[in-house]
């Protein structure tokens, strides 16, 4: 799967815990990411940050940092 895909599906998930805070926002996201995305699609997302991350929305990047 591309970063760009990556990046789109994460920011959505973003998207949808936004409304809650940020104090829940960020672990919605990332507790969503390791329940529901697949080891390879977490590697791929945890290493985007890696290589700049562009695109990631501020509380996502958050939520991949803690992974």
């Amino acid at each position: 799967m591309s970063p760009d895909r990556l990046v789109y599906m994460a920011n959505q998930i973003g998207a949808f815990f936004r409304s809650q805070g940020p104090d829940k926002a960020v672990p919605g996201i990332t507790e969503h990411l390791k329940k529901f995305w697949e080891p390879r699609m977490r590697r791929a997302i945890i290493a985007h940050p890696e290589a700049g991350g562009d695109g990631l929305a501020p509380e996502v990047r958050a939520a991949v940092e803690a992974l």
